[in-house]
């Protein structure tokens, strides 16, 4: 699912009053901070200066999005209510539910995209981005556009979908509004000032040539925004932290539930939960102390006054290293390798070095003495929630978040390192602890909405939406059929929810289960060797309408997952690639092949 800027509308005092389970002390200032981190601080980023399109009047006007966790979604129904708030009608379109033909018919399209793994377009959005770049696209000539794409900066190929689709309608003949904006994960300010920009000159536009009478607000627009959300979060309590592997598993493996009574907030199966965690104190501590800070220095953040150590606490990333930290400390340290990291053609190099230091692998590396707290901190981008996919139903259980979380645990230069919000679940969390919390919506991880058949893959912690799919179904009496496959190491330290899987395949809620240890024998089993062993059944439930759910790694058990799909098209269809290809791709289309990966 990218650096940004402090602002956010901190919880009343009141509720962070409830904030007692923590490990940490906070007083007043510091609940404030915990509250509105994520808003982020100075990204920098601000839209660059471009020669405007000649305007015209009375032109169509569509923005089209594409998202894997929402924030592309976010932003463009905030831009969809900015524009008719203007007193202009537009169209808002999901690249997932596009007619691909009509593009050649558009006029004016504002394109928000955000990019996915090494450079990849989300993935409902696959089939506009093969479209568009492919052979059939049209020619665009008088089409108007503008391209704010999101991405993260750890990545080598940052922001590449938005480039990717700006260069391609360049190609094609259209007409920029405005220079493309590319934005790291803190990328409200400048998205925000995208907004107002591209809002402001196509009002202009319309005002200067064709007076247009006024236009109703949208539902998006008037609706009034939720109490709870990601800039003003919930403190939810955890009430339930356990273990959920037995005794031996090579893993970790952990069931926590959050309390959301009187938080207003609701969800729907294959919905995630945000969490904002501040980072490990023995992280913060072991920074400064390579860096000879104290943490009593005074800081200024946009005209609040904070210590640098509440600010490497709760404001600012300290683990993960960025393009930006690396040019400040290239510049601060003038080291020769460094320097050459900056080279145009040692991206992959860059690259590397990023994904294999952490902040404070690189200060003590190469050390520097005096360094200006101010300056160092400008360098950082700000702490950003950590999504989880909820393993629960709110039909089923009322009031309550549940997730089954796998704490992320490594050895980095010969010492030990955790996530920040996984090890802080794992090792610093207790019942009653309190934690910021919002909802995240996946539109794009649905139930059916009828009792058609449904194959849930996934392996490890994947397993989670599915035990909110089963929960929802059971609690509505739904009588679909279902099928699961299931992976992970052990069948007998490792098969999470076991007994709650054997009642459902009981009750006949579950229809049929596969699961796949791989540590249990020498040739390992994964769930896409259990998928073909089932190809003829499983291409039966395709052609009955089946919906088809991935859930896990990014890396490995997607693709190949994926190609265990078309593998087993292929094969029953007794067609060719391309034609077992086009299928799945049908499938995407109809929403009825879906993933949720990372």
């Amino acid at each position: 699912m990218s650096a940004s800027e402090l602002s956010g509308n901190p919880l009343p005092l009141e509720q962070w009053r409830q904030v007692e389970g923590l490990t940490w002390s906070l007083d007043a200032m510091q609940i404030r901070w915990l509250s509105g981190y994520f808003a982020g601080l100075d990204a920098g980023l601000r839209l660059p200066p471009s020669q405007p399109a000649s305007f015209t009047a009375a032109r169509t006007l569509t923005i089209l999005y594409g998202t894997e966790t929402g924030n592309a979604a976010e932003l463009a129904r905030m831009l969809d209510a900015t524009i008719k708030q203007r007193g202009l009608n537009c169209n808002l379109q999901d690249m997932a539910d596009y007619k691909i033909r009509q593009l050649a018919q558009e006029q004016d399209l504002l394109i928000i995209v955000s990019t996915y793994g090494e450079g990849e377009p989300p993935q409902p959005a696959t089939g506009f981005f093969e479209f568009a770049e492919g052979r059939k696209a049209p020619k665009l000539e008088g089409v108007r556009f503008a391209v704010l794409a999101l991405g993260d900066s750890t990545y080598e190929y940052f922001c590449h979908a938005g480039k990717r689709l700006d260069q391609r309608f360049e190609e094609l003949g259209a007409q920029r509004l405005a220079a493309r904006v590319d934005c790291d994960v803190d990328y409200e300010e400048p998205a925000q000032d995208w907004i107002a920009s591209i809002a402001d000159a196509l009002a202009t536009d319309v005002v200067m040539n064709h007076p247009p009478s006024a236009a109703p607000l949208s539902s998006s627009a008037s609706a009034p925004a939720p109490v709870h959300d990601k800039r003003n979060p919930f403190p939810a309590t955890i009430i339930e932290n356990v273990a959920i592997v037995g005794r031996g598993s090579t893993k970790e493996t952990r069931h926590v539930e959050f309390s959301l009574a009187g938080s207003g907030l609701t969800y729907e199966p294959g919905d995630a939960l945000g969490i904002a965690t501040p980072n490990d104190p023995a992280v913060v501590a072991e920074l400064l102390d390579a860096l000879g800070l104290a943490p009593e220095i005074d800081l200024e953040i946009k005209g609040n006054q904070c210590s640098l150590g509440e600010a490497l606490t709760y404001r600012f990333e300290v683990t993960a290293a960025t393009p930006r930290f690396l040019d400040y400390w290239t510049l601060v340290s003038d080291v020769a390798l460094l320097k050459q990291l900056q080279e145009e053609d040692r991206a992959g190099e860059r690259s590397v070095f990023l994904r294999t230091h952490h902040l404070i692998d690189i200060v003590r590396r190469f050390p520097v003495r005096h360094i200006k707290p101010q300056s160092f901190v400008s360098a950082l981008r700000p702490l950003q929630p950590r999504l989880y996919s909820l393993a629960s139903s709110l039909s089923a259980a009322p009031d309550e978040a549940h997730l089954t979380v796998a704490p992320l645990r490594y050895t980095l230069h010969g010492t030990p390192r955790s996530g920040v919000a996984s090890g802080l679940l794992a090792d610093r969390a207790d019942i009653d602890t309190v934690l910021p919390v919002y909802i995240q919506s996946n539109q794009h991880f649905r139930l059916p909405a009828t009792d058609a058949p449904i194959l849930m893959i996934g392996a490890g912690t994947g397993v989670a939406p599915y035990r909110a799919f089963l929960q929802d179904r059971e609690a509505k009496a739904a009588s679909g059929k279902s099928w699961l496959f299931f992976g992970e190491r052990n069948f007998r330290t490792d098969f999470l929810y076991q007994s709650e899987w054997q009642d459902w395949l009981k009750d006949g809620m579950l229809t049929r289960m596969d699961v796949a240890f791989s540590r249990d024998r020498a040739d390992k089993v994964y769930v896409q060797h259990r998928m073909r062993a089932q190809s003829r059944d499983i291409f039966a439930w395709l052609e009955e309408g089946a919906h088809v759910y991935v859930c896990g790694d990014a890396a490995n058990l997607a693709p190949d997952v994926h190609e265990a799909l078309i593998d087993i098209v292929a094969h029953e269809a007794h067609t060719g690639r391309e034609a077992a290809e086009d299928y799945v791709r049908s499938l995407q289309a109809d929403r009825r092949y879906q993933r949720d990966v990372y």
